[in-house]
């Protein structure tokens, strides 16, 4: 019988890269189909002491191409950008631009003071903001003995 050495440093260098590619993998893919293929832009949210923000990174629309919905505890942010009519006398030899639209919706619960939720679109940015509603404190009672 034979006793043949077995390098192990091979199979090791192999299953850190499937370690490292499987833990990469979700988000790359995720990634790829949420922008190219569902079109959803990427967004931020953050929490101050008095409110809640999302950035949403939407280069290229204007505001009147936004539409901005509460309804049901459900905060939907859509927008279509409209294709430009092609010149007459022009002839396109390679069109990149697209018409493209998207839909994204968020839950709202009830710490949100729906009624002042506001939005802004600065640079390529729109930006939201979620207040926070003062939370109830009972108020002092002072009891009685009988």
């Amino acid at each position: 019988m034979t006793l043949v050495r077995v390098n192990n440093s091979l199979s090791k260098s192999i299953d850190g890269l499937m370690k490292e590619f499987l833990t990469d993998f979700p988000s790359s893919v995720s990634k790829t189909v949420r922008e190219d293929v569902l079109h959803f832009p990427p967004v931020n949210i953050s929490e101050t002491p008095t409110s809640y923000q999302l950035e949403v990174a939407l280069p290229g629309f204007t505001k009147a191409d936004f539409k901005i919905n509460l309804e049901a505890g459900i905060l939907t942010i859509s927008a279509e950008r409209k294709e430009e009519a092609a010149k007459e006398n022009t002839k396109v030899i390679r069109r990149e631009f697209s018409s493209k639209g998207f839909k994204r919706s968020f839950t709202v619960d009830e710490k949100i003071d729906s009624e002042n939720i506001s939005a802004r679109y600065e640079n390529g940015i729109l930006l939201l903001e979620l207040p926070k509603k003062e939370p109830l404190r009972a108020a002092a009672k002072e009891i009685n003995i009988l």
